[in-house]
């Protein structure tokens, strides 16, 4: 589920790196959009040529390794902040402050106009990093110590993650005022929004920036995990570099620029969709390691085809039936429209449901030791 999830992710990131590299080629290249012919599908022919150019950059790095794909994040953290800063000091200069920002009115004039806004929204936005938060083992265990897990996951992540979203806001709400003329659902594009400058150098960098900040996202949030995923379900056919070309594959089949179409589609659709199954993950996940097992590992058994982890033929139905039961009533709402406030707090609902769930039955129900069950067999 997770690895599927984040295939849809690849797929919107490498279109959106896609649109950026075809507005750099149109900055830097005269006559560019239409050079080769008119639009199929409703994209032009240079559309569906830059995606797949950076769709093949994303490939080519996995099949690189681990190491470029560390010097690419390294490079592109630094390249963007910097940028990212000028472009927010720009933007502050040329409307004048942040005073639009910080006086403008609400449009939400009670709690009840506000809440069927917020709870899908801030679901929404758990699903999110819902993908991520289950990905980072595959990078903590890289670590050489519990310091710097702790470091890297409850002082550098929170606080990048916090400023680059004010930039973005107050960038977004700077835009507002000096160009009133763009309509609201066009202002949180980039794309769009840089398409509105008329100095070709500055829309040459800044989507040359776009473009690297979401190759190196989108290689280390999107591609490494389901690359794992699928080497790990399957070792004796898939290598980490064809599961690489797997996600890329299936990135492709999602059609994502079918998933960007509609900004709200995209929230409340498909974030908040795939939140009830990723919660239902996690809360089998926390209940089982923190709860049941009180955080202690038996090694050696996570590797042993008989151990505390075999549970039967290598499935512990309990874990199976507690996540089934999660994603249930999280997605119930899309079929029953009087549960329908079920799938817009999808990622609790899930989450709560498939913790309670396994936990009752690892208690009533035990899985027993390899050991017992082939004596019982015997």
């Amino acid at each position: 589920m997770r690895a599927i999830v984040a295939c849809g992710w690849f797929g919107i990131q490498a279109w959106i790196g896609g649109e950026a590299l075809n507005t750099f080629f149109g900055a830097l290249i005269p006559g560019w959009h239409g050079m080769l012919g008119g639009p199929i599908g409703g994209h032009m022919t240079t559309e569906w040529l830059s995606f797949l150019l950076f769709w093949g950059l994303n490939i080519y790095i996995i099949y690189r390794g681990m190491d470029l794909l560390r010097k690419v994040a390294y490079w592109a953290a630094t390249f963007v902040l910097i940028v990212t800063s000028l472009l927010l000091a720009w933007a502050i200069g040329k409307a004048h402050g942040l005073g639009y920002l910080l006086t403008q009115s609400g449009k939400f004039h009670s709690w009840k106009e506000f809440m069927p806004i917020f709870i899908p929204s801030l679901t929404g936005m758990i699903g999110y990093w819902a993908t991520l938060s289950l990905n980072m083992p595959d990078f903590t265990r890289f670590g050489h110590s519990q310091r710097e897990q702790v470091v890297g996951q409850v002082v550098a992540l929170p606080t990048t993650m916090t400023v680059f979203a004010a930039m973005g806001v107050m960038i977004t709400s700077a835009a507002v005022v000096i160009y009133p003329h763009m309509k609201m659902d066009e202002l949180w594009d980039p794309m769009k929004l840089v398409g509105q400058f008329s100095q070709i150098w500055i829309v040459a960098i800044s989507m040359f920036t776009v473009v690297v900040a979401t190759l190196a996202v989108n290689i280390a949030a999107n591609v490494v995990s389901p690359a794992n995923d699928f080497a790990n379900a399957f070792p004796k056919w898939i290598s980490f570099r064809t599961g690489g070309l797997i996600t890329g594959v299936f990135g492709i089949l999602m059609q994502p620029w079918l998933l960007l179409a509609d900004p709200s589609g995209y929230i409340f659709q498909w974030l908040l969709g795939y939140s009830g199954g990723l919660g239902s993950i996690a809360g089998v996940l926390i209940a089982d390691y923190w709860l049941l097992r009180n955080k202690r590992l038996s090694l050696g058994d996570l590797y042993r085809t008989r151990g505390v982890y075999s549970y039967n033929g290598g499935w512990n139905w309990r874990a199976v039936a507690a996540t089934l039961a999660g994603c249930a009533l999280a997605w119930i709402g899309l079929v029953v429209p009087e549960l329908r406030s079920l799938y817009d707090y999808a990622w609790f609902v899930g989450f709560g449901v498939a913790a309670i769930t396994h936990l009752v039955l690892m208690k009533v129900s035990p899985p027993q030791p390899a050991v017992v069950i082939e004596a019982e067999a015997l």
